[in-house]
């Protein structure tokens, strides 16, 4: 596939109270899930980490702090946006245990003149598990600037092309979008945790 997938493993993990990409949902660590889902897609994966992180080590990928401090996830997309050596790239972020390959390549092949691609859900914008080409930098790096940290907000920008896809056009491969599912606090990462073993939360 001629993208980079991107992986945002920041390091910061406020809410969960622990750091979140050494986590284990079945057998593997959230991080590694992540890796592992992309390897399948992409023969370039980056994994960005914010620049007061401590130092990460992964087999079969890149590591690459952020170029601009104190962003979040802005600050890693602008970073991995950066860095990758093809002209799109799929970011998604470490959380994210329920990473599909086929919905991978779905995103990447829906619209590949598009500057971003991005999915609508019921809970509104997803910035995270969407495509983003190098055109989109300079937007990226004015947000970051103006302290407007909120990716999603870039799909308002008029001379980018964004495509916006919605659950119906990819019920078949993810009929619950769990693609997009993410782990923030212990009450979902118990329920990630039940998912992956199928075991029903009681």
């Amino acid at each position: 596939m001629d993208a980079t997938g991107v992986i945002l493993a920041g390091g910061k993990s406020r809410r969960m109270g622990e750091d979140k990409r050494f986590l284990k949902v079945g057998e593997a660590t959230l991080l590694e899930r992540s890796i592992k889902a992309m390897a399948q897609v992409f023969s370039e994966v980056l994994v960005v980490i914010a620049q007061d992180s401590p130092p990460l080590e992964m087999t079969g990928c890149e590591v690459y702090r952020d170029l601009i401090a104190d962003c979040g996830s802005l600050g890693g997309l602008y970073t991995g946006l950066t860095r990758a050596s093809r002209s799109r790239i799929f970011a998604v972020a470490c959380d994210m245990p329920f990473l599909n390959p086929d919905m991978i390549r779905w995103f990447l092949a829906r619209d590949q003149e598009a500057d971003i691609v991005m999915a609508k859900l019921e809970a509104g914008l997803q910035p995270l598990h969407a495509v983003y080409g190098k055109r989109a930098l300079p937007y990226l790096q004015q947000m970051a600037e103006e302290r407007r940290l909120k990716i999603q907000s870039i799909a308002a920008e008029p001379s980018l092309r964004v495509t916006i896809v919605y659950p119906s056009e990819w019920r078949t491969m993810d009929p619950m979008s769990r693609s997009f599912q993410n782990v923030n606090s212990p009450a979902e990462l118990q329920a990630a945790r039940a998912a992956a073993s199928g075991t029903p939360l009681s």
